[in-house]
């Protein structure tokens, strides 16, 4: 039979589970506020409410001439902001104080978004606000009862009440169910749990140190990578004892895909097109060529087709905007459709144009067409007149080239780049039989990734099975007191 001393020692199996130490702790208040902790077999426990053991002071508020932040009178907590990990840090002060909570009162927040978030009030008598009442425990040991309240906290946000600012009130802090054991009893729970959260935190600080460790060999492995990209320094890459984020190992193999890095070059190859126009953004191999984005084909704006005329829409070609894009470069089957009509006085994408979001919060996301549609006037599109469309979809999507849109869009809250800004971003071309190699090495490397990727969910599914199991088990009626 499962203890919680057995469930902190199989923590590696669910360590990659979803806030598992946050789960860890949860169950210890789970088992103390339970009987779950008891050290012996007394019979001598009661039910009751919690206001059966304590006293409930509601605060109220000051108005902004009754209290100063010159640390002159007494402290004054204003909410959950005002709380630190254990105990209360003040950044007001009042000499006219209307409700005043006493050192060793527990502080609970019972209005706005942090209801049932608890402090413990230890310093000096301290004024609260209405968003906060002080629960002064009278016929019980007070960290018990601490214990008891902290794992009502989900309790508390589900009983909340109010749109505008919710919250709860007295009756609901006052008839929280409690079972009570006797004070010694009390006493020693809250010494187990001591213990138990002393653990939680060894735990959590090891899952940082790991974290933080893994993350320096990953960014060291990118570089080694990308220093000499060869099959021998690529298993560094994928290496069992770390994992690379997905995301930053596709923004990588990106990289060294426009700068030349990912395949080597043939001398044979035909060399790409010169450009005069065009400035170097970095060091690109011998054979390859800078050139404008405007120089590669057309380049066009969206148009949406006037809605006063109702022949423009009904069935026919698709009609997009920047939501049927999604960041991985596909397209969502859209709702909105046109006709012949709507679709010339559309812009129109043919097959192997490439479309980018160029306004608002999803700028730069991009997408190969794979069949004819109108698109909007949020969406720039470029019809390629002989490179590869891969390829520059590719290069379109790098980091540098996102970062160039970024950097020539105007606006903050809603940044946009203009046509005429866009088709100026330098690309940088190697020879037409290096882009397919290129294309072909990107896509071998970006379906390892995406069976690493599966391979990371699948452990974070087993993990999280492995814990909910363990948490089943600890948690049915069927369980051995931790002794």
């Amino acid at each position: 039979m499962m203890t919680l001393e057995t469930f902190f020692e199989k923590f590696a199996l669910f360590a990659d589970a979803p806030d598992a130490v946050a789960k860890m702790r949860e169950l210890v208040l789970e088992w103390a506020a339970t009987g779950r902790l008891c050290h012996s077999d007394s019979n001598e426990w009661r039910e009751g409410e919690l206001g059966d053991v304590i006293e409930l002071i509601s605060g109220q508020h000051l108005l902004a001439n009754e209290h100063n932040h010159q640390r002159r009178g007494i402290p004054y907590l204003t909410g959950p902001s005002d709380f630190g990990d254990k105990h209360p840090i003040p950044t007001r002060w009042t000499e006219q104080p209307k409700v005043v909570a006493q050192p060793g009162d527990i502080l609970i927040t019972v209005k706005g978004s942090g209801v049932g978030k608890t402090n413990v009030l230890v310093d000096q008598p301290t004024a609260i606000s209405r968003q906060l009442m002080a629960i002064r425990v009278l016929r019980a040991d007070p960290d018990f009862v601490h214990v008891v309240v902290k794992r009502a906290a989900e309790h508390f946000q589900n009983a909340k009440t109010g749109i505008a600012i919710p919250g709860i009130g007295r009756r609901e802090v006052l008839g929280l169910k409690l079972v009570l054991p006797p004070l010694a009893e009390q006493q020693r729970i809250v010494a187990k749990v001591d213990e138990l959260m002393a653990l939680c935190d060894r735990l959590a600080l090891q899952q940082e140190e790991r974290e933080t460790r893994h993350a320096a060999l990953a960014r060291a492995s990118l570089a080694r990578f990308a220093e000499a990209p060869t099959p021998a320094n690529l298993q560094w890459i994928f290496h069992q004892s770390y994992a690379i984020p997905p995301a930053a190992l596709r923004k990588a193999i990106l990289t060294l895909a426009v700068q030349g890095k990912l395949v080597p070059q043939d001398p044979n190859d035909e060399p790409a097109e010169a450009s005069s126009e065009s400035e170097a953004l970095f060091d690109i191999p011998s054979g390859w060529q800078w050139k404008l984005l405007g120089e590669l084909g057309l380049c066009r704006t969206g148009k949406t087709p006037p809605t006063s005329d109702p022949t423009n829409y009904g069935l026919g070609f698709p009609f997009i905007g920047p939501g049927q894009i999604t960041p991985s470069g596909n397209f969502i089957a859209s709702e909105k459709t046109i006709t012949s009509k709507g679709l010339e006085n559309s812009t129109e994408a043919n097959v192997s144009d490439i479309l980018m979001v160029c306004i608002g919060g999803s700028i730069g996301k991009a997408a190969v067409c794979q069949e004819p549609f109108g698109f909007n006037q949020q969406i720039n599109s470029v019809r390629l007149e002989r490179d590869l469309p891969e390829f520059v979809y590719l290069t379109v999507t790098a980091q540098y080239f996102q970062e160039q849109v970024l950097a020539n869009a105007s606006g903050s809250a809603t940044p946009i780049i203009n046509k005429g800004k866009w088709e100026q971003i330098p690309i940088p071309l190697p020879p037409l039989a290096e882009q397919r190699r290129i294309v072909a090495k990107v896509d071998e490397l970006m379906a390892w990734v995406d069976a690493l990727e599966t391979q990371l969910a699948t452990a974070r599914t087993t993990a999280t099975a492995l814990l909910a199991a363990a948490v089943a088990e600890l948690t049915s009626n069927h369980f051995t007191p931790t002794h």
